[in-house]
């Protein structure tokens, strides 16, 4: 959040807004960062700034969206006009005198003349641009996720700004937010030659195209169907082959596959991808089918994707020796290709993730502490997202220094995703303390949570302690997460992940 928890200054006059804006601008290019920022790291810029300017400490909220502002900038003026969004609060109508409907898109202008409303969608229209008057930025994101447009230069008041810059940040939307100069509801007001200096900006180095992920995720769903399957895993000759080919081809989000395949190509700019690409995509999910069928014998479950288990339909030796198939499938097609750390990396996943779920499985022959389950967090969940963002990367053949980046991201990442897992289950299943048993006796037929070793070391905390420390660990490792892409310089790899991880932890950090 911007943290209004003290009264907001915004500088009063144009003169110190103007003033500020001028040294914001410098200080960020000492900076040298690249889009997007996290809000944590907005703050610590807003108050290495005011380190050096001890008059606008009240100012932090401000500052954060000047800061924010001149991060994007380069990119937005990359963006041809056409591809970009003004958006206009409709408290800059005068209350009373306007005359405009109102639509489920937001205020229908008459052009009356009597606020800047007019203006400032005539300049943004004439540039070629859309513009809208409307409160709130989720369609925003709806707009630039269905690739409507490419940036935004939004304009609204800080108290809401407070809502939806975070929705923002987290979904690194390339954008420009301008505060109004006061608060309320009616007849506020806002710098009209700053936002058109804005709308007017141009760069003579165009921000080359967004990654199109709607376009990765039909192009690997391609990958699935049956002929292109049998082409890489040979045609069904027998049982076996038959239902790996129909496990390959059925459900599945293909979450991997997509995630591999945009890192390369987020990477190298390229639409076309190459064969080792298309191999390594499909290697991955045969992997992960393949540990899906383990996990459901291990588990003894019935059902995946509301339909019967491989084990339900034919038995758990068939299955473990179709899931046994899949994994041999998988390292055929990676040898096919010229890449040997291809090969290495999905082995090094493969034993790694082996010995997580042989520690969850061995589990009650061991104490539930918080170090033991993070432990199998950090074989068994870690994995399965590191090896997707190593593939991808080695699939470009350069760029070998991300790799400890990469590393920290997805470990981060992991333990989040499977904290929340937790948090939601313990909440979902409204578990009571008191009937969680430490003895590993009356926990045969669990697995060993986090929820559960929290509890197992702090024997009198109520359900609400453990779930406020759950909320705060998710938060945590969230933040870690996200932190770890700092020393990221590439654009497109920074806001691919970002949106990962929005996507995968929406709603942990509160």
């Amino acid at each position: 959040m911007l943290r209004m928890d003290r009264q907001c200054i915004i500088p009063p006059t144009l003169e110190q807004r103007t003033h500020l804006r001028k040294a914001l601008k410098t200080f960020v290019q000492t900076q040298h960062l690249c889009p997007p920022v996290s809000l944590k790291q907005l703050e610590l810029l807003a108050d290495a700034f005011t380190s050096e300017h001890e008059d606008c400490v009240d100012m932090r909220p401000w500052l954060m969206v000047e800061i924010h502002n001149q991060i994007w900038l380069p990119i937005v003026a990359g963006v041809p006009h056409e591809r970009r969004l003004l958006m206009l609060p409709k408290c800059l109508s005068r209350y009373g005198q306007c005359q405009a409907e109102y639509d489920e898109y937001g205020l229908l202008c008459h052009r009356c003349g009597r606020c800047h409303i007019p203006n400032l969608q005539d300049r943004a229209e004439q540039l070629g641009g859309l513009s809208i008057v409307a409160e709130g930025f989720t369609q925003v994101i709806e707009l630039i996720e269905n690739r409507v447009v490419d940036a935004v230069i939004g304009v609204s008041c800080l108290d809401s700004l407070e809502k939806a810059f975070p929705l923002l940040v987290r979904h690194a939307v390339p954008g420009l937010a301008v505060a109004l100069n006061d608060s309320g509801c009616r007849d506020t007001h806002v710098d009209t030659d700053y936002v058109e200096e804005l709308l007017s900006l141009l760069s003579d180095e165009v921000t080359p195209p967004f990654l199109d992920h709607d376009a990765i995720h039909q192009q690997v769903s391609r990958w699935f169907t049956r002929p292109e399957l049998e082409q890489l895993m040979q045609p069904a000759t027998d049982p076996t082959q038959q239902i790996c080919l129909d496990w390959m081809s059925g459900e599945g989000k293909r979450w991997r596959p997509f995630l591999l395949s945009a890192v390369w190509q987020a990477l190298t700019g390229k639409t076309a991808m190459t064969m080792d690409v298309h191999r390594a995509a499909v290697a991955v999910e045969c992997f992960h089918k393949a540990s899906l069928i383990h996990d459901d014998v291990e588990d003894r479950d019935d059902t995946r994707y509301g339909q019967p288990t491989i084990n339900a339909l034919y038995g758990d030796a068939f299955a473990i020796n179709v899931g046994d198939a899949l994994l041999g499938q998988g390292y055929r097609i990676l040898a096919q290709s010229n890449n040997a750390e291809l090969l290495r990396l999905i082995a090094d996943a493969h034993v790694k993730l082996c010995r997580g779920q042989g520690a969850e499985l061995m589990w009650d022959k061991s104490p539930v502490t918080m170090d033991f389950v993070m432990d199998i967090f950090r074989h068994k969940t870690v994995p399965a997202f590191e090896v997707s963002l190593m593939l991808g990367l080695s699939c470009t053949g350069n760029f070998t220094h991300l790799r400890p980046i990469l590393k920290t991201y997805s470990e981060a990442l992991g333990i989040a995703y499977q904290l929340k897992d937790d948090l939601e289950d313990f909440v979902q299943d409204n578990c009571q303390l008191s009937a969680l048993s430490p003895q590993p006796s009356a926990l045969s037929s669990q697995r060993p949570t986090a929820a559960l070793a929290l509890q197992t070391e702090h024997p009198t905390w109520s359900e609400e302690e453990v779930k406020t420390e759950l909320q705060r660990l998710t938060n945590l490792y969230h933040q870690q997460a996200i932190d770890a892409l700092n020393g990221l310089n590439q654009l497109e790899l920074k806001r691919l992940l970002y949106q990962v991880t929005e996507k995968i932890l929406g709603g942990a950090l509160r």
